[in-house]
This record gives C-alpha cells, structure tokens and sequence, in this order.
C-alpha cells in the first residue's frame, strides 16, 4: 500500500509563491505508472480538482480557477509530485491534498471519486 505526504505548506501574502511536494512512501514501485492529482478543500467547501499529470508528466491539466498560476511536475525517481504555486489569492486558502488516481488507466476524469491513496493535507493560507 503507498502513503502519500504533503509538505511545504505555509502562510504567505497574496501574490508570493509556495511550492508543496507529495512524496510517496511504501509500495512505490507503481508510482510512476498512475496519474497524480492535487486537489484542495476550503472551509464549508467540498473538496475541489486542482491539478493532475499523468505518468510520464507529459500531460498536465489543471482548473479554470489556477491555469496560468500553479505547475504541477513529478519526479519518478524520487516518487515525488510537486505543485508550484505562483500568484497566490487570497481564494487559495485550503487544505491541499495530492492522491493518485485509483485505476492505471487514466479516463479523463479528475473528479474525487477517481483517484484513491490521498495523503493527509498540508495548509496553505494566503493573507490579503
């Protein structure tokens, strides 16, 4: 079974930068053939889609709300999923969330419900 850790979540001004890692513990030997994805909750929100790559990182999609501010890149070697986040709001606040997807096969959907083996968060508040 693989455990996922988030780190490097911090408070910062709204238009700073963070950089949060996923790294993967455990069972890693698959990780570098499933989809990774980022996803986020804010308070009374339900959880949202923030970011995903496939398994090689040559295909990246993102949310409306980050595309243009936030990179999503992995390191299979280092079994690590990273999400840059540039030009932060005031709106990402939230607890962020890396998980990988629940099948090998990526579908095309970036929903919750698809993606299993979520770490435990790492907060991230961005003051205006």
């Amino acid at each position: 079974q693989v455990q996922l850790v988030e780190s490097g979540g911090g408070l910062v001004q709204a238009g700073g930068s963070l950089r949060l890692s996923c790294a993967a513990n455990g069972r890693t030997d698959a990780f570098s053939i499933y989809t990774m994805g980022w996803f986020r909750q804010a308070p009374g929100k339900e959880r949202e889609f923030v970011a995903g790559i496939n398994w090689n990182g040559g295909s990246t999609y993102y949310a409306d709300s980050v595309k243009g501010r936030f990179t999503i890149s992995r390191d299979n070697p280092k079994t690590t999923v990273y999400l840059q986040m540039n030009s932060l709001k005031p709106e990402d606040t939230a607890v962020y969330y890396c998980a990988r997807y629940s099948k090998i096969y990526n579908s095309g959907s970036y929903q919750a419900r698809d993606f299993a083996s979520w770490g435990q968060g790492t907060q991230v508040t961005i003051s205006s």
